[in-house]
This record gives C-alpha cells, sequence and structure tokens, in this order.
C-alpha cells in the first residue's frame, strides 16, 4: 500500500470522491449509521490517504492542536472491508503518527475510538481516558497518546 500526506488544497477531485465514498461506505452503510460525514471540516484537515493499485483503501484525516482538542487529533480512521485482512489499519495508523510529529510538531493525540476497536489503538501507544459515551448511537472511548 502507498501512503499519500496530503492538505485539503492538494486533494484531486478524485481523490476527494473516493475518500468520501469509502467513508460512507463503511461508517454510514456498513454501520448503519445515520450521520453528518461531510461536517466541513476537511478543508482543516491532513489527509492520510492508503492506495492499493490506484484505489483508497485506508484513510484517516488528523487535526493540528487547538482545532478539536488541547491534543492533535485523529479521525475517520477506515480500512475498505475488502482490505482489512491486510494490516493496513496498523499502517495508516502509523503513518498518521508520524504525519502529526512531522506536520503539527508534537506527539501528543487524542481521538475518540470505536470502543470495540480500545485493543487496536492500545497496540499505537493509546489509553483510555475517561468513561465510554454514545456517538451517533455507537459506544466511543476517548483515548489518548
Amino acid at each position: 500500500m502507498e501512503i499519500l500526506v496530503k492538505q485539503f488544497n492538494e486533494l484531486s477531485l478524485k481523490d476527494l470522491y473516493d475518500i468520501l465514498q469509502l467513508r460512507s461506505e463503511v461508517f454510514v452503510v456498513e454501520q448503519d449509521c445515520v450521520y453528518q460525514d461531510i461536517d466541513g471540516k476537511d478543508a482543516d484537515a491532513l489527509h492520510i490517504i492508503g492506495k492499493k493499485n490506484n484505489e483508497i483503501v485506508a484513510y484517516t484525516r488528523c487535526f493540528d492542536k487547538g482545532f478539536y482538542f488541547e491534543e492533535a487529533a485523529i479521525g475517520r480512521v477506515v480500512v475498505k472491508m475488502n482490505q482489512r485482512k491486510y494490516g493496513y489499519g496498523h499502517d495508516i495508523m502509523k503513518a498518521s503518527l508520524k504525519a502529526i510529529k512531522e506536520h503539527f510538531n508534537t506527539e501528543a493525540i487524542r481521538l475518540s475510538a470505536q470502543q470495540y476497536l480500545i485493543k487496536f489503538y492500545e497496540n499505537h501507544g493509546f489509553t483510555i481516558q475517561g468513561e465510554g459515551y454514545l456517538e451517533d448511537g455507537i459506544p466511543h472511548i476517548a483515548m489518548v497518546k
């Protein structure tokens, strides 16, 4: 998988379309969750894109400290369903951590994890902070690194 790191204005129309399609495919359709994915924040994000055979198969968006939280933030962590057996989730997370350090000069990161993925995020150095909560009807928990 090839990893690309792009600001919003560096995304091609095809990249943007494919990113939004993947996010909708997983977060809206697969997880059966009606929510506002296109939230007006993509223009402020650093986009970490995983491509295989010119198809986006993994993705995250990252924000500088102070945008969402005191710490930098990672969100919209997603891997295409038929590509999850290859470890691309770990690859895209490693690339996201590296991009945050390089672009935002910090290693302090907060994210809102779907609770079934706690072990996944713990493998990347995150720890639980606080109690669980519902976000868009799905159990989440705050995690920090």
